[in-house]
């Protein structure tokens, strides 16, 4: 419950970042943001946590928390790591992939048609996150797996926020089925560049979505 309730303030906080409401540099003050969602200081500290994990919050012992937004080329350059990871997972993944993941994966693209058919991007993202991270476990390589979830944890909220472009969901859809087919055929190298593609696209994507909510808020 505590858990569920520091990722909703933490995703609320997001919505703020992004919005602009917060800006760069800007102070999280604790007792007014406790205030603002009913709840104690140990909650809020919590998601505090989870967005300095992504790099949207910095936090400076004895004075607090602090809106600290990646530049472009910080992003880009994450999301150029992050797609050579998926490259490679996607690769090792066609090669060593069970029939039950597959099947997992059947499931998670289903969910996620629904998703878009319901115009819900938070659930399509739900459904995304279980998709990528089936085929890092696929990958039969531990600590490959590790670091692609652990970078993917800190991208999250950029992942998330850049479904909401229009017609995006859909797109990602199309990008999903091209990777689900490289995979179900076993085809190492089609399921690398399917992947790679599908996260640089995010990255452009994302820059996209931050330059339109820059010009909104000048």
């Amino acid at each position: 419950m505590e858990q569920r309730r520091a990722d909703n303030i933490a995703e609320a906080l997001e919505e703020h970042i992004f919005s602009g409401t917060f800006l760069d540099g800007d102070r999280l003050d604790e007792v007014r943001l406790a205030e603002q969602f009913g709840v104690s200081r140990t909650p809020l500290r919590e998601a505090f946590q989870r967005l300095a994990l992504s790099g949207l919050v910095e936090l400076v012992p004895r004075r607090g928390a602090f809106v600290r937004q990646p530049g472009p080329i910080e992003l880009m350059e994450m999301f150029e790591v992050m797609a050579e990871l998926e490259a490679v997972c996607g690769r090792l993944a066609a090669i060593r992939i069970s029939e039950e993941a597959l099947e997992e994966l059947r499931d998670a693209n289903a969910k996620c048609h629904q998703a878009v058919d319901a115009h819900d991007p938070d659930g399509y993202y739900a459904e995304n996150e279980r998709f990528h991270k089936t085929i890092y476990r696929q990958s039969g390589n531990g600590f490959l797996e590790q670091e692609a979830a652990k970078l993917n944890k800190r991208l999250k909220p950029f992942r998330r926020q850049q479904l909401r472009l229009r017609g995006r969901m859909a797109q990602s859809m199309s990008e999903h089925e091209a990777i689900m087919d490289a995979l179900s055929k076993g085809l190492p190298e089609e399921a690398a560049n399917a992947l790679r593609d599908h996260v640089a696209v995010q990255g452009e994507k994302f820059h996209s979505l931050m330059a339109s909510l820059k010009s909104k808020s000048d």
